[in-house]
């Protein structure tokens, strides 16, 4: 199988998205996960720009880690000589070549921009330095200069060329071929960078390496300016499974990668997102639930534990029999055929009311139809206290019975809610360890008595995932209530799954 280089920018380009700025201690955490991930190179950002990037930087040469270690610089003396510096084995360079940006981004004439690329493609492999170069807005670029701007890089030492697609303006029929014509001017290896501006990015990053690219640039969630960056997940996996390319990635950790650059980054992941959204395995409808719990592969191209996901089913108005009698007998709740029948059908009516349907919802029905209103809980919630207020730090206390035994903790937070969550967590985080990964109201009734509706979801570190909800006039207890909830549930599912 035809090896692909992985060349991740999240701490580079990843890091030019609106709002989001990495500590040097989260590029290193995330340089970490990378390099478990099994990324070939890794862009830690631009030297040049800040100190606190030059500290960064240093930290993850430091680090011991395997992968290629490499920042970007413009095509200028003062920039390579700042990345020099800091000792790095791996530069990047570019400079723009396109008619636009030479003359309204740089002022440069076109025998400047060449004179600029020799330059600095010499001066990096003068050190001894791996050196990438970028013809940056290459698809905007008249072939002739570009091919120009290849070849005199290539003739300087550059011992990879990366071609990329700036503003996204390309089509995969298209990219495929530039990538064929240069090939055929160029021995040097050849890279793609390609962005999502008309949602191509991934199409693109795969044509181009259908056209012989042997590297491509991308992100982690496809974080990046505008509309972002290829997206890592999605090139990996279409490069293991359509095209049947080799990578160094490890699939199983592509989902904990994604979690950990979106808790950081603070960008949510949209929950239809291939690969690694929240839906992407989830199943409402009923053809749908009744082909994957007969053969997950009629609607299902891969097996989720692939990329360290598990199958969800989900209960809705959609919904069918065969997918809420899979998710009941995975929470060992057994109904007949009439029993399931009368279960169906009020998750339905719940459905066309609007109404999401949580996990604790579904067990709630089916144990009140089929006559067991009593639920096992293995955690009580006995005692809950809250205090807030303009100068005093939001602090919660909670008091939970876990097997006859009463345990207590305090805890403070952002605001009342995150501080009774981290409390309840501070007592059970051996027991069930459990994270919050969604929380919102699902809806609040009028007036100043209003009755607030919090839905969660929460998630462990097995992969079981349960949703629940909690319903009080009091918004903090709702959402105590709902963690309660989501807990039990979890382990009871846990429970249900090892028996």
């Amino acid at each position: 199988m035809e090896y692909v280089r992985i060349f991740d920018t999240t701490m580079r380009d990843g890091e030019q998205t609106p709002g989001v700025s990495f500590t040097p201690e989260e590029k290193l955490e995330i340089a970490t996960q990378l390099d478990k991930l099994g990324v070939d190179a890794i862009e830690a950002g631009f030297p040049s720009a800040t100190r606190g990037e030059e500290k960064a930087l240093k930290d993850l040469l430091n680090a011991g880690l395997k992968a290629e270690i490499c920042v970007l610089t413009r095509a200028l003396k003062s920039d390579i000589d700042v990345a020099l510096s800091c000792d790095v084995s791996s530069i990047h360079t570019f400079i723009s070549t396109s008619k636009i940006q030479m003359k309204h981004a740089l002022n440069m004439t076109p025998e400047q921009v060449l004179e600029s690329t020799v330059n600095s493609v010499q001066y990096i492999k003068n050190h001894g330095v791996t050196c990438e170069f970028s013809p940056m807005d290459a698809t905007r670029t008249r072939f002739g200069f570009l091919r120009q701007v290849c070849k005199a890089a290539e003739e300087a030492g550059a011992d990879r060329i990366n071609v990329p697609d700036t503003v996204g303006i390309m089509a995969p029929q298209k990219m495929e071929k530039l990538i064929r014509d240069l090939k055929a001017v160029v021995k040097t290896d050849l890279s793609v960078h390609c962005h999502n501006d008309f949602g191509l990015a991934v199409a693109n990053s795969l044509a181009g390496v259908v056209g012989g690219a042997t590297q491509v640039h991308v992100a982690v969630n496809g974080l990046g300016e505008r509309a972002g960056n290829a997206s890592l997940e999605e090139v990996v996996m279409g490069l293991h499974m359509i095209y049947k390319k080799k990578t160094g990635i490890n699939a199983r950790l592509l989902y904990s990668t994604s979690k950990l650059v979106s808790r950081l980054s603070g960008v949510l992941v949209q929950p239809n997102k291939a690969i690694v959204g929240e839906n992407a395995f989830a199943h409402e409808s009923g053809i749908h639930t009744r082909g994957v719990t007969s053969k997950p592969l009629t609607f299902e191209p891969f097996r989720p534990e692939i990329v360290g996901r598990r199958r969800r089913l989900s209960a809705g108005k959609l919904a069918g029999r065969h997918g809420i009698k899979a998710e009941l007998e995975e929470s060992g709740i057994h109904p007949t055929d009439v029993h399931l029948k009368e279960i169906v059908n009020r998750v339905k009516e719940l459905g066309d009311k609007g109404k999401l349907v949580t996990d604790a919802d579904l067990s709630a029905i089916a144990r009140t139809v089929m006559g067991e209103v009593a639920e096992e809980r293995i955690i009580e919630l006995t005692d809950f206290a809250a205090t807030t207020g303009i100068r005093v730090i939001p602090t919660a206390s909670v008091k939970l019975l876990l097997g006859g035994k009463e345990y207590i903790a305090a805890e403070t937070g952002v605001g009342p809610v995150d501080a009774a969550i981290k409390a309840i967590q501070k007592i059970t985080d051996q027991l069930a360890d459990v994270r919050l990964t969604e929380y919102r109201l699902e809806a609040l009734t009028g007036g100043s008595d209003a009755v607030a509706e919090v839905i969660i979801k929460v998630e462990d570190k097995e992969g079981n995932v349960v949703s629940a909800r909690g319903a009080r006039e009091d918004i903090v207890m709702a959402s105590v209530e709902a963690m309660i909830n989501g807990i039990n549930r979890i382990l009871q599912k846990r429970g249900r799954i090892r028996k």
